[in-house]
């Protein structure tokens, strides 16, 4: 199915057609860009968006892609790699815009060190990872109790619906968009106080993170905060995938 566009609102179809078959355990794949914290606009993204995955920018887009389904009775497994606590968080803002008691929210998704210790994605160097690791299992505990942060057995969308050219043209209009109408001031200063959370050893850096998804600033741009602070593995320290 090479060359099929995989955007959000195809894998919201996808999506849409297993809860009404019954289905409560969804499967989502995210592309290598997004697994590797890199909005689909930046140069490194270019070839990749939407291959493997549909690509998720912003809180926007994990918007599309459970709309109109069901949060507090489905239970999604998320392969989302590295910037897993990205996923959960945007996955729960959008849970919460719905009115979904943070109680009844429930999946799964790999967690950052354990894409690691594995040798498949990792972007930051090991003391930042497992920190990222800790506090996304803090946060999980404290907040959302019924998520797990373990690998799950599922195939993923990606694999059902397959991007294109088109999928990546479609996705870097989206992300455009963002860019042009979000309060630039807001996601700034977000982005600052994350940067500073990353700096300082102490505290969850899950809930500065949550705040700037919440204010508009992209995946890409929240890893780039943490890189520009902890430092990138070095397998892709130069932005090239390989």
């Amino acid at each position: 199915m090479t060359g099929v566009p995989t955007t959000v609102v195809v894998c919201n179809g996808r999506l849409r057609e297993l809860v009404a078959r019954g289905t409560r355990e969804l499967p989502v794949s995210f592309d290598l860009p997004t697994r590797l914290g890199r909005d689909s606009d930046s140069p490194p993204a270019a070839g990749h968006v939407g291959r493997t995955g549909v690509a998720i920018d912003s809180l926007d887009d994990m918007r599309v892609l459970f709309s109109g389904i069901p949060l507090g009775r489905v239970s999604p497994a998320m392969a989302g790699g590295a910037p897993a606590a990205v996923m959960l968080l945007l996955y729960q803002l959008v849970a919460e815009e719905q009115g979904v008691p943070v109680n009844r929210l429930s999946g799964t998704v790999l967690s950052a060190f354990k894409e690691y210790a594995v040798g498949r994605v990792h972007i930051f160097p090991p003391r930042p990872t497992r920190r990222l690791a800790a506090d996304l299992l803090a946060y999980c505990r404290a907040e959302v109790p019924r998520w797990r942060t373990a690998p799950a057995a599922a195939s993923a969308v990606g694999t059902l619906v397959r991007g294109g050219p088109t999928a990546e043209a479609r996705q870097r209009e989206r992300i455009a968009k963002l860019r042009a109408w979000r309060c630039q001031e807001r996601v700034a200063a977000a982005l600052a106080r994350l940067g500073a959370a990353a700096a300082d050893r102490g505290g969850n850096i899950l809930y500065p993170m949550k705040w700037a998804l919440a204010a508009g600033a992209t995946v890409g741009e929240v890893c780039d905060v943490l890189r520009a602070e902890w430092g990138a593995h070095p397998a892709h320290s130069s932005g090239v995938y390989g």
